[in-house]
Order: structure tokens, then sequence, then C-alpha cells
């Protein structure tokens, strides 16, 4: 989504300090809640104190994120959601190292939508979950929130036995004084602790002293989603909720020119037909049934003003945009000079295509419209916004709007929009109950929200040594930022647009890029799993081995030259390359690629491993990982989000396009939008860099990391630079 620039003070704070201070008024506000229990009222660093604190007396409003029960349950509401990263576990493992508990003792709520109570400071306060960013905004102020509570929770067992606080320890839950061996469980200790001082310091434990974070801890959200109990958006079930399935305007700003819904109304357990502008939803007793009535409609569209887009248009506009000067994201020194005086010159152009997230979970929200109030039922990566749309399409005030949310089978991004929220509301509004509208896969696929479709034009110079003395990139595409966050869109640039294309490791003394805004006509772009990365990566690191190439020197000899200045970028990719067995011989048509990033505040390289089959198929083999992402909370979460993220971004590799004819998305479903097969997979190796800087994303990483890996592994292995995703096979058939 956004960059790390965006990241706010309280995130930013030196992890390997043993202490941190937050004003009094600013952080925390505690007391006593209903039932006898300690609630405690924490800010994330932004926002109005009124709006933030909650009032002094026996119960808070309900901003908290931490409450602890008589009983010694902690309950942490999550201000972010899970969508199979690992957040519903990680985060938790903050609040239980600082509060001394086991993690099982913390049982998680949804946060509620609330902008100014759970906004994400990572992301200027938007309350959302994205741009690998939970753990970088959580590291400080949970851990905070947790010392603060033990802190209060000792000083309170402390006064009850009229011993010294420094006398006293917490453990597993208890407050211990050694001396005398007493102990009290925090539930017998939470109404007095409620009355004690917040104290203006707390002592966060070091490093060192850390016994959970750091550790492989078992996903707390396992067990539901093994057995079943699992709760996600697609299974909420309200009484009486009847199911929904719709067909939008196949070609995007078309409308709905009439409908012949007999045959509809004919199928068994079809309820209702709802007419809207540009869709068309069959409401009915179950999803069957409005499949069924869906497909005996009769509809007939005006395909509007997108009706002859095709992706020669789209290109061609792309291509023209980058001969035309754009916004300068970055310049250091002369790049026109030292490209005149370069001993040898490299151009090239490159081009990535339309992509649509697919999740497992297509998307679907319940929605129950009355008069006086809307309810809606989804899993949504930005709930404020969610809640804001369904107030809007309702015409209700936002106060009237209730949002459940649940957990989230995929979302890769897609989900932090809220256009399915929309079509829900719409179609609710005709209905009488709670209604559930599922899009089917084919609805998914083509009506999605697409990562856009990128075009760069790179020239560089290399001395007589073969070393780079100047680079220069202009590239063009659509600015998601722009529309879905306009304040972070300033100057004609965005932090995402240009993250991974500027700021770069290595040592480039003559240094030009430019990104020139060109909005696609006809289909709507949106954030996608590494998100501006996911582009310059592969162009960065693309081209990056084309000078390699060019000057005749090893892919990973040639990098590690450059990064003098990132010890910790040269030492991921030396460890990446060992672990590789790089240099080592391998059969023919068989070749080893790299890559190398710092995105999302992490450091990151790639060995890809690839067999290129005599008709030009392409195998992934093994990919080694690399990676240094600061204090690693639970390595378990690291490892397995890196190896998701690779399939992801290799599935992007070798099949990934979105493709339009007379204004529409040509695929339909996994058939012609093709997933990675289990037997496709390839052998996955992940190596940690252990240190205690702060902690780094960690979702999104792998994928931008990976798709140039592939590509320079191609070249290895055949001699055929890749400027284009995804591979096609018919380049790389061996001729003869």
């Amino acid at each position: 989504m956004t960059n790390d620039h965006l990241t706010s003070e309280t995130t930013t704070l030196d992890s390997r300090s043993s202490t941190a201070s937050l004003s009094r008024r600013k952080f925390l506000q505690v007391g006593a809640a209903v039932g006898g229990g300690l609630l405690l009222s924490l800010r994330l660093g932004f926002g109005t104190d009124a709006a933030a604190l909650a009032a002094d007396g026996d119960e808070f409003a309900p901003n908290a994120f931490i409450r602890i029960g008589s009983d010694g349950q902690v309950v942490l509401v999550m201000p972010y959601v899970e969508m199979g990263q690992g957040t519903y576990t990680s985060i938790p493992m903050l609040i239980a190292e600082e509060l001394e508990v086991d993690l099982p003792q913390v049982r998680l709520e949804h946060a509620p939508p609330n902008e100014k109570l759970y906004g994400n400071p990572a992301l200027g306060g938007v309350q959302a979950t994205g741009n690998s960013s939970a753990i970088r905004a959580a590291w400080l102020p949970l851990r905070q929130a947790g010392a603060t509570a033990r802190t209060m929770l000792i000083a309170a067992a402390a006064q009850h036995w009229n011993v010294a606080a420094s006398s006293c320890s917490a453990k597993g839950g208890q407050v211990l004084h050694e001396e005398t061996g007493r102990r009290i469980p925090y539930g017998e200790l939470v109404a007095a602790a409620a009355h004690m001082p917040v104290p203006e310091h707390v002592e966060l434990k070091r490093p060192d002293q850390f016994t959970l974070i750091g550790t492989p801890a078992k996903r707390l959200d396992a067990p539901a989603k093994v057995n079943g109990t699992a709760i996600y958006g697609i299974d909420a079930r309200p009484p009486g909720v009847k199911i929904a399935t719709l067909a939008q305007s196949p070609v995007f700003g078309g409308k709905v020119k009439s409908v012949d819904d007999a045959a509809a109304k004919a199928v068994n357990g079809v309820r209702q037909i709802v007419r809207l502008d540009d869709a068309v939803a069959v409401v009915a007793d179950h999803m069957g049934a409005a499949k069924k009535g869906l497909a005996a409609l009769a509809i007939e569209w005006d395909d509007g003003p997108h009706a002859a887009v095709d992706m020669q248009t789209i290109v061609n506009e792309l291509e023209a945009a980058t001969r035309n000067a754009g916004a300068v994201a970055q310049n250091i020194g002369d790049v026109d000079k030292a490209l005149a005086g370069a001993a040898t010159k490299v151009e090239a152009e490159y081009q990535l295509p339309f992509l649509a997230h697919a999740t497992m979970e297509p998307m679907n929200c319940t929605a129950h419209v009355r008069k006086d109030g809307c309810e809606i039922w989804v899993g949504n990566q930005a709930l404020a916004r969610a809640q804001a749309a369904a107030a809007t399409t309702a015409g209700l005030p936002l106060d009237k709007v209730v949002v459940h949310n649940h957990l989230i089978g995929g979302g890769f991004g897609r989900r932090l929009e809220a256009d399915g929220v929309i079509r829900a509301v719409e179609i609710a509004k005709h209905v009488d109950g709670p209604v559930k509208v599922v899009w089917t896969r084919e609805e998914d696929i083509q009506h999605d929200m697409y990562r856009p479709y990128w075009y760069d034009r790179l020239s560089a110079g290399l001395d007589d040594k073969g070393a780079p003395v100047a680079w220069n990139n202009r590239f063009a595409g659509s600015s998601v930022s722009a529309r879905w966050a306009p304040p972070f869109f300033r100057n004609g640039l965005d932090p995402d647009t240009t993250e991974g294309a500027i700021n770069l490791l290595y040592a480039l003394p003559n240094f030009h890029v430019e990104y020139v805004q060109k909005e696609p006509p006809g289909i709507p772009t949106a954030f996608w799993r590494s998100v501006g990365p996911s582009h310059n990566v592969f162009v960065t690191e693309s081209f990056m081995d084309e000078l390699a190439a060019a000057a005749k020197q090893d892919p990973v000899a040639y990098r590690l030259a450059l990064l003098d200045r990132s010890p910790r970028g040269k030492a991921v990719l030396a460890l990446a390359a060992e672990k590789a067995g790089w240099g080592q011989k391998l059969p023919e048509r068989t070749g080893r690629g790299v890559s190398l990033q710092f995105v999302f505040a992490t450091y990151m390289a790639h060995v890809a491993e690839v067999e290129v089959a005599d008709d030009g198929t392409v195998r992934v083999r093994r990919v080694v990982c690399a990676v240094d992402c600061g204090t690693v909370v639970n390595p378990d979460t690291v490892r397995a989000q890196i190896q998701s993220a690779i399939n992801f971004g290799i599935t992007a590799a070798l099949y990934g396009k979105i493709t339009l004819a007379n204004g529409r998305v040509e695929q339909t479903n996994f058939d012609t939008y093709q997933m990675l097969r289990m037997n496709e997979v390839p052998a996955i190796e992940v190596h940690i860099v252990q240190n205690t800087e702060s902690p780094g994303g960690m979702g999104e990483c792998g994928t931008s990391a990976i798709v140039p890996a592939v590509a320079n592994a191609v070249f290895a292995a055949t001699g055929k630079r890749l400027r284009k995703m995804p591979i096609d096979p018919t380049e790389l058939k061996r001729q003869g």
C-alpha cells in the first residue's frame, strides 16, 4: 500500500532501547471495567486526545485494546485483520511477552470500525491491514501496553502485601514475591490495579530477556480453521438470511438495457430478482437456486463508453506516456552527462500485465438494511471504509451501520476495497431481511480491481570495467494511491508507486527515476500483494542482471561489488548465494537466477533454480531465500509467509495476466486464470538472519523478490532475456 516514509514516530523508535516514554495523557488510560476487570485504553500515536481517550471512572468507552477479567483472561481487541498471514498469533505474542502471560491466555476480539481508535499509524491513521505493516505498527505500542498493565498489576500486589514493588515480579499470569513465596493471580488483582496510577515510564524487555518473541509459537487460529469452526465472511448466516448472486455489466461502466426474468423466477427456490443500474441479482433460498436463476436470466447490456477497449490500446497509451517527461521520483548526479561518456550503453523496455487477486474466498458480503439501520457481515481489510461505504449506500448516518468483521480467506489487497460491500447493500435495500451476496468465481475474476499494467523504459551506462555509472528509468502506469488515499499522492508521486524503484541498495553515482501517471481506460486498478515493489523489483533486478551480462560478470559478484554501503543487503545476498550453491554446475537448460531487494523495511535475497523444457515450459525447481527482517516475532510465520509469497509470485511469473477484448476481461475462472498446482511447487529454503533491529514487513516481500529471480534464471538457462511477464513458453522453445 504505502511506503515506510509514512510510518508514525511511535513506530520508528529504536527497538533496542530498554525503556520507552510516552505521555500519560497521550498513551494510556486505565480503569475498572464492568464485572471487575482491568481495561486499558491505548493510543497508537495519531488522532485527537478527545477522540482516543476514554473518560475517567469505573468504565471506559469501547476503545480498549486490552481487557483483563477477574478470571485472569486477557482479551486483545485486534486492530488488524487475519487473512492467513498469522497476525492473530504474532501480535498477541507482543502483549503476552510484556504482560508475562502464556500465549493461550490471550483471547482475541475483532476491533469494531473506528478509525480514530484503531487506525494503522503506519498507514497514516487509516484503519487498514496492508503494506506488511501490522507488526511494524504494533511493535512498540502493544508491547508498551502489556508492560504498563504488568507494572500496574505488580503495584497492586505490592500494595496489598505492603512491600516494595521492586521486590515483586510477574510470571505466568501471576505476581510473585520471591522473599516470602507469595503469589497472586492477575484475576484477583484487576480491581485494585485499575486504581493504580498509570506510570509515566515503564521498562520494556531487552531482546535477551524475551521468552516468547522469537520462538516458533503455534498459531492461535489454527485449531478452529482445522476443525471447521472458524467463521469467515462467507460463513455468516444471520437468522432468515437469503442467498444472492449477481451478474454485473461485462464492460466496466456499462449499464443494464433490459432483463427478461420470467425463466429465472420459475426456478425452484428463487425468491426475487433485483435489477440495479449496472447489475442484476437473483435472490434465492440457497446458492444453487441463485446460480440456476442467474443462468436463466436474459440480460441485454448497454456496454457504454469502454466497449472498444483492448490491450493494444492500453499498451500503446502507456508506451507513449514513457516518451514524455514525468514526475522526478529521485535524482542523483548527472545521468545525461554520465551516459554520454559511458563506455557501454544498455537500453531495455519492460512490461508487466494486469493481475487479478483470485482469492480462495470469493467476494461476498451479507447485509440487512432497515429503515432505521444497516447491519453487515464481511471480511474486509479496511473496516472503517466498509462501514462508511455501507452508510453512504444505505443513506444512513455512520452510527446506524453495524459491522461484524470476520476472518478473511485471502485478501492480497482485494479487500482493501469496499465495492463488494456497496453491491451487497444496494441489493439488500430491495430485500426484506438479511441477504448474503456471493460472487461466482467468474464475477470475482472478471470484476476484480486489478494490479496496474506497467511500462518501463530504462537506460544505463557502464565504464570500461563494466561498473554502472548511470541509471535512468521512466515508467508509466496507474497510481492506486491517487484514488485510494489522495493525501499520499503529491506532486505526481506516491510512495507505493515508487517503492523498489528508488533508494536502491546499490552504489549508483548517477541515478534518475521518473514516474508518469497514466490511468487505463475502462479497467479499475487496486493494490495487489507486494503492490509497487511487485512491479519495480522485477524491473530493477532484471535490468541489473542485464548490466552484469553486458559487463560479462557473474550476477552475484556484480551486485556484491555495489553493496559496500549496505552491509545488511550484502549479507543476505551472500547467504542466499552460498546456501543455493551458486556457481555449481547445473544440467543443460537449467539455470540459477538471483534478486535482491529492500522493501517493506526488510532485506531479502532469492536464488531461483529453474529448468526449461524443450517445448519452452518453465519449472521452478528450487528457491533459496535469505531474509533480514530485523527482530523476528514468530519464525514459523516468517517462513510460512515467504513460502506463500514465493508461490504467489511464481504463479504470476508463469501464468498471471488479465487481458481485455471489446472492453471485456477475457479470463473467467481458474482454467483461464491459472494457479500454480501442488506438483509445480518448488522446494523452498528460508534462512533467517537474526538481529535486534526493529521488525520489518513480511507478508509481501517474497512475492516481489521471486519474479525477477525466476526471469534471471531463465536467462541463465537459455540466454533469452525476459522483459515481459508472464513467461511465454513459445519464446523459449529449443530451436532446431
